[in-house]
């Protein structure tokens, strides 16, 4: 597999991280995160030197980010919306803002690489400010993994 797949959400939050409102989302945070280290199709996702991705604040103070890398779009579908994943996310709006625009964006990178936060955010503006395209898309409109010319 020359390729992988690399997606960042964002989410601003409603209340501190250490607020009673947030404590549910929290208190989930190291269960899912293991969750997600043990899907099938799981390469890699960032964390800060102390193990903490929640500390970065590459998107402001009050948002949080998750940067992960997976095999395929498939593999990372499945742990969003098949997996214990996706009854922890039903309940976002408890703990996060309504967005007002494009919260989450994935693209293609060679099979191997580590994204940054930087490269992250710069897919997440060409998608705010393209749409969807082979640089920056969704899983509403998925594009093919870039061919190797032979």
């Amino acid at each position: 597999m020359s390729h992988h797949l690399a997606q960042l959400n964002i989410a601003r939050l409603l209340a501190p991280l250490d607020s009673p409102q947030l404590a549910d989302f929290v208190g989930n945070l190291e269960r899912i995160n293991a969750l997600a280290e043990r899907s099938p199709g799981f390469v890699w996702r960032f964390q800060t030197e102390a193990g903490d991705a929640t500390a970065d604040r590459s998107f402001g103070e009050d948002i949080v980010a998750n940067l992960s890398v997976w095999d395929s779009v498939e593999a990372l579908h499945a742990y969003v919306y098949r997996s214990d994943h996706a009854p922890i996310m039903a309940r976002r709006r408890s703990w996060f803002a309504q967005p007002s625009e494009p919260w989450s964006v994935l693209w293609w990178v060679p099979a191997g690489h580590r994204p940054s936060m930087a490269e992250a955010a710069e897919r997440l503006q060409t998608l705010r400010e393209h749409g969807p395209g082979p640089q920056a898309f969704t899983f509403k409109q998925p594009f093919p993994a870039p061919t190797a010319i032979v």
